[in-house]
């Protein structure tokens, strides 16, 4: 059988931590940036884990992470 091939999309979008934890960039931080409080705006800047209930979606976009 054939290699499954991992979705490119998702192999720059998310990384898998040694805890097993999926890493990802928070949204809302692209445009429309002055209606935006400073506050939320740092935030935003670092990144976020995916919640559990994606997990399973990830999980086969990346099939060998």
């Amino acid at each position: 059988m054939p290699k499954m091939k991992t979705l490119s999309g998702a192999k720059k979008r998310f990384s898998v931590k040694s805890s097993g934890k999926v890493k990802c960039k928070q949204s809302k931080m692209r445009h429309l940036q002055k209606n935006k409080t400073q506050k939320l705006k740092r935030g935003l800047r670092q990144g976020d884990y995916v919640d559990a209930a994606d997990r399973h979606r990830i999980d086969a976009m990346m099939p060998y992470a």
